[in-house]
């Protein structure tokens, strides 16, 4: 017998590539296949057979605070009640951004767009625009989305321009993209030297979170920061992952660092599709319609993206969730560590808040180049 899901993809494959609309979800890179969900509620996913599942993804992490939350449903059913998108502005918009400016310091300045890929987009056309220069230093690991020149890795040399990590990207595209090992300040300084005047921004994610879980250095952060400062090109932080779920005020706030730019995504939807970038005031006002930069989008802070992401930020202060996923994270780490000491085995274990990863090998692990590592 042919179960449901095995039918749903066999029919989604003649009509959607590969069967997915992510590729991830075709769980093809660890021998599987994609299951279809139903529906979820909480904690809990049930697939078309009314199966139920535990869900540790929480859609890669929109879902903060569960699937269907109440305080999330009752916003966009009421906003939904007054209109689905109207392409020019709404009042939620300004809330929003007023949000993001009050809990992120660094972004004086924010603007909506649809995806965590446009938000980092937007920021290196912002960051060339704004420095004149076209260089970007990236690092190994730190996926922001599939920008023609973020998808590379680093070439056969530790300082070799990128090489495209995806057919249809332009050779040219990647030469502009210098991809240095996580945690590898020594390389970060000797890019900025072979590359004098030439680096308009350094992008990182805080925490990198799509190839494991790396934990910046002491003083790693600190010193792209100063690194930047001194040669004036910008810092972007890519916090689509950990903004608003690290803390209230995101990564940013943990370590202590105030970026120029910051990418924004996943939470600030309530689980809508959502992306948003910010930064200094003199570097925003370079977009369009008051400055030279061109950036647009029909559904750009859509009124029921905005309704979703306000009423679960709202939601997460009101219970100071941020405190709750520490103690919860703290305690399945106690649990983890106990369990690999009693275990006896090679096993390093990273965590920040509620976000952690096993590898299965002895530490360090401190970056992608790391050998030896099975996630």
């Amino acid at each position: 017998m042919i179960s449901r899901s095995s039918e749903l993809f066999a029919r989604a494959r003649l009509r959607i590539p590969g069967g997915v609309n992510s590729p991830v979800r075709a769980f093809g890179n660890v021998d599987g296949a994609p299951f279809f969900v139903s529906h979820a509620k909480g904690a809990k996913i049930w697939d078309v057979y009314g199966k139920e599942y535990i869900d540790y993804v929480g859609s890669w992490g929109p879902a903060i605070l569960g699937h269907a939350p109440k305080v999330v449903v009752d916003a966009v059913r009421e906003a939904a009640t007054r209109g689905l998108s109207f392409g020019i502005p709404n009042p939620l918009e300004v809330e929003m951004a007023e949000l993001i400016c009050d809990w992120m310091p660094s972004i004086e300045k924010v603007r909506m767009v649809n995806s965590g890929t446009e938000a980092t987009m937007s920021c290196i056309r912002l960051a060339r625009a704004f420095t004149g220069r076209d260089r970007i230093i990236k690092f190994d690991g730190c996926y922001h989305g599939h920008v023609d020149g973020l998808l590379v890795k680093t070439g056969s040399g530790a300082l070799t321009h990128g090489r495209p990590d995806s057919a249809g990207v332009p050779q040219a595209f990647a030469d502009l993209t210098i991809s240095l090992p996580f945690n590898n300040t020594d390389l970060v300084r000797r890019a900025f030297a072979e590359n004098k005047g030439k680096i308009a921004a350094v992008i990182v994610e805080p925490v990198p979170a799509n190839a494991g879980l790396y934990l910046p250095s002491d003083g790693f952060l600190s010193i792209l920061r100063n690194e930047c400062t001194g040669n004036d090109a910008l810092l972007i932080f890519d916090e689509v992952i950990t903004g608003f779920r690290l803390a209230r005020g995101g990564a940013q706030e943990i370590y202590g660092i105030k970026p120029d730019l910051t990418a924004l995504g996943k939470v600030i939807g309530g689980g809508l599709p959502v992306g948003a970038f910010g930064g200094r005031a003199e570097i925003m006002d370079q977009l369009s319609p008051d400055g030279p930069v061109y950036q647009a989008g029909t559904l750009s802070g859509n009124p029921l993206a905005m309704a979703a992401g306000l009423a679960q930020l709202r939601e997460l202060e009101r219970i100071n969730g941020w405190k709750l996923l520490e103690e919860l994270g703290a305690q399945f780490e106690r649990c983890a560590r106990s369990a690999i000491n009693h275990a006896k085995t090679d096993v390093t274990f990273h965590r920040v808040g509620s976000m952690f990863c096993l590898f299965f090998a002895s530490g360090p692990v401190v970056d992608l180049a790391a050998r030896g590592v099975a996630i």
